[in-house]
């Protein structure tokens, strides 16, 4: 008879193998520091909400990753805002086209490189229990947070549409009695400023509240040589701020209020006019990251603001919820998208070749969301917990876009606008039903239906104005999972998880530069996962692994820019996905913790007819032309998805005196090659990039004050993270190397 691994298809057999073969030299996962030699050196429990209920990460049978505050503290040191993320945890990579604002991500490749501000993600991201939808409201900055916690693979039961990929969770610090704060500054080269501080605690019996803030500056680092500035870009101003306040009048009862708002001013995505050399993903010579030459105008300003109200009763055996939820935002962001100066039939002109000036802007000047949740739990100690409930989503966006003549003083010389109204509702329950001691079902099912009410206009520009075009889309399925968990011991459970999910309709209209819209129909996933997590070494080693496979049908897709330079939506008959990931946590020592994780990804497009439009800036590409000189991009993987993904942090304590403590902290990212394009070129792709970071420093008071150098990619490495293939091979590249020194205090 078959053992259970042989009887996994070849390709699960084969990452569980890659799985294994990555567990020998690494440990995963964070803790803020490292015990006195004195103490026993042991693993804390990780508590996540990934199933909207307080439980041990290793009971819960989900591939996911918690990353602790201090690791986004160390990984944001210089001013990285939410984009931090991007390698930091399995499977998972992020980039943009906006700069600070408007972040993609990726989770096991799925993702989506659409930069229209209407654009839907197949990762949802979901801040304090409320989803951000908008791209423009996933930039929040990390400040103050408890934890984030990624969760990978299709969420269909409890976050519903949208969330095919995976979810991002972000928890932050509640208010509590007790009075607790921090303060936390820092300087570092190219003039990156961050203050960050946090205070709360009792203000009556009954009543708690906690005020969380962020600054963050940078100085503008990057010489226009055309205009003769130096320091005239790559700056910016970002501030967030964050009130709590909670209501406790008895065990039975609590109301959690959340009023938050972000204001960013500062530079748009600095885009690099032929950067990429003809031929291969490489800079060409001379480059200079300090350096650029552009004649258009470049400024980018944000503010969002949002509420959010949480209130819990206990009815007896009962648990009821409400979350109730409104976001808003507004933007502006203006870029020299050609990346240089003038034009072939405007001399001069440079660098190299320029076929026409560009020089857009997208704004935003209406973003409301309103969403509300209702759920019904009973008893979390009963054998049988089941949880159900009611949401709802209602959606209503205005979108400018505009472009401009760089050559007749800047002057407006197209303008078109999109609208759109979306309503969505589900219903949805689960279960969690011990069978016996050490085997355990959930399962779960969820039904939505979404409607949108899309419009698109052009007001003047390209052909002259054009009536508005509308859709209508809508959409209505059932989404779900199952999953079998038995605990092989006291300290090691394993798992199957069978789970499906769906992106509702997507609509596309920028009329800059044409005159039709373009509609996506639902895509659909089913994921099959199997997965093991332990702690051994007397609580000394957490591992955690798994192995997952992916169906998916209709992925959507964006085909950005090409010859034609218009964005249009496309469905994927299939797209396959496999692989293997990993996290680890481990003391080494009393003093000395080190943590990993990493993730093999494979994807590939299956649809033999499936075309899209070519580079219009000159490039090489790669595959198969059809009748139309089109790319027939059957068989390539996915845009951004990289195959490879590690990431390993390691402290190491020395204590002094009778509580202080000399500390030495690092921790390293690698992300494998990357395709930027549906199509695949020579040239448009990033090579493999590993980026490093060092925090050297003292803590005193039992870690109560800190002070520590730091440096962020600390090797200086330039690498090409996106690019422009419509006017010619502009590139957008990673910052420099950042250092400098941080004071940390608490209460």
């Amino acid at each position: 008879m078959p053992t259970a691994s042989q009887r996994l298809p070849r390709r699960a057999r084969l990452a569980l193998s890659l799985a294994a073969a990555f567990a020998v030299p690494a440990f995963a996962q964070d803790t803020a520091t490292a015990p006195r030699a004195d103490k026993p050196a042991t693993l804390q429990t990780i508590t996540v909400t990934a199933e909207k209920r307080v439980e041990d990460m290793q009971k819960v049978p989900i591939s996911m990753t918690v990353l602790p505050a201090d690791k986004l503290e160390a990984f944001g040191q210089a001013g990285d805002g939410v984009l931090q993320l991007a390698s930091r945890a399995p499977s998972v990579y992020a980039e943009t086209s906006y700069g600070r604002e408007f972040p993609r991500f990726y989770i096991r490749g799925l993702g989506n490189s659409d930069f229209d501000l209407n654009a839907s993600q197949p990762v949802s991201m979901v801040y304090d229990d409320i989803v951000q939808e908008n791209p423009i409201l996933k930039g929040f900055p990390l400040f103050d947070l408890e934890q984030v916690e990624v969760l990978r693979g299709p969420q269909g039961t409890l976050f519903g549409r949208n969330s095919p990929a995976g979810v991002i969770k972000f928890e932050s610090r509640k208010p509590t009695q007790e009075t607790t704060g921090y303060a936390r500054v820092s300087y570092g080269s190219l003039g990156t400023a961050n203050a960050e501080a946090a205070i709360g605690g009792a203000l009556s019996s009954a009543w708690s509240a906690r005020i969380s803030a962020l600054a963050q500056h940078r100085d503008n680092w990057i010489d226009n040589t055309f205009k003769g500035k130096n320091d005239d870009l790559g700056g910016y101003n970002d501030r967030a701020v964050r009130v709590q306040a909670l209501y406790e009048p008895n065990s039975d009862f609590n109301a959690l209020i959340n009023v938050h708002a972000r204001w960013l001013d500062g530079s748009a995505m600095v885009n690099r006019a032929n950067a990429i050399e003809l031929g291969e993903p490489s800079f060409v010579p001379g480059f200079d990251r300090d350096k650029v030459a552009q004649d258009g105008n470049n400024k980018q300003h944000l503010f969002t603001w949002g509420s959010n109200l949480h209130l819990n009763w206990k009815l007896g055996d009962l648990n009821l919820t409400s979350i109730t939820g409104l976001e808003r935002a507004t933007t502006y962001s203006l870029g020299d998208v050609d990346g240089g100066y003038g034009a072939v039939f405007a001399p001069p002109s440079g660098p190299g070749v320029i076929p026409f000036p560009s020089e857009t802007a997208d704004a935003l000047p209406k973003d409301r969301q309103i969403t509300q949740e209702i759920r019904l739990s009973n008893d979390q100690t009963e054998r049988l917990k089941w949880q159900t409930g009611v949401y709802y989503f209602d959606e209503d966006i205005a979108i400018d876009n505009f472009s401009y003549d760089t050559l007749a003083n800047h002057a407006l010389n197209d303008w078109a606008q999109q609208s759109q109204r979306t309503k969505a509702w589900a219903v949805f329950g689960s279960a969690d039903y011990d069978v016996t001691d050490r085997f355990d079902i959930r399962a779960g099912a969820r039904f939505s239906h979404d409607k949108r009410d899309f419009s698109a206009s052009r007001v003047f520009g390209f052909d002259g104005p054009l009536s508005p075009l509308t859709a209508k889309p809508t959409d209505a399925r059932w989404s779900g999972d199952i999953t079998g968990s038995y605990a092989i011991s006291d300290k090691t459970n394993a798992y199957v998880r069978v789970a499906n999910g769906f992106r509702a309709p997507s609509v596309q209209g920028r009329l800059t530069f044409a005159d039709t819209i373009s509609t996506a129909k639902p895509e659909t996933i089913t994921s099959y996962e199997f997965g093991m997590k332990t702690l051994a070494a007397d609580g000394k080693l957490r591992f955690n692994a798994d192995i997952y496979k992916y169906n998916m049908h209709n992925e959507q897709l964006t085909a950005v820019g090409g010859a034609t330079n218009v964005t249009q939506l496309l469905n994927a008959k299939k797209t396959e996905g496999y692989g293997a990931e990993f996290d680890a946590e481990a003391y080494l020592t009393p003093n000395f913790i080190v943590t990993a994780g990493g993730s093999y990804n494979h994807t590939e497009l299956k649809d033999r007819n499936l075309a899209v439009a070519i580079c219009g800036s000159g490039c090489t590409v790669l595959d198969p032309l059809n009748a139309q000189g089109n790319a027939l991009i059957n068989g390539n993987v996915l845009p951004n998805s990289p195959k490879w993904i590690g990431t390993f942090t390691a402290r190491y304590g020395i204590p002094y005196g009778d509580n202080g403590e000399f500390f030495v902290y690092t921790d390293w990212n690698y992300r494998s090659e990357i395709n930027f394009f549906l199509y695949d070129s020579a040239e448009y792709r990033s090579k493999a990039f590993l980026e490093g970071g060092l925090r050297l420093g003292y803590n005193w008071d039992f870690g109560k004050r800190e002070v520590a150098l730091y440096g962020r990619n600390i090797t200086g490495k330039e690498v090409i993270t996106g690019a422009i293939d419509f006017n010619n091979r502009t590139a957008f590249v990673n910052d420099p190397r950042v250092i400098g020194i941080e004071f940390r205090a608490e209460l």
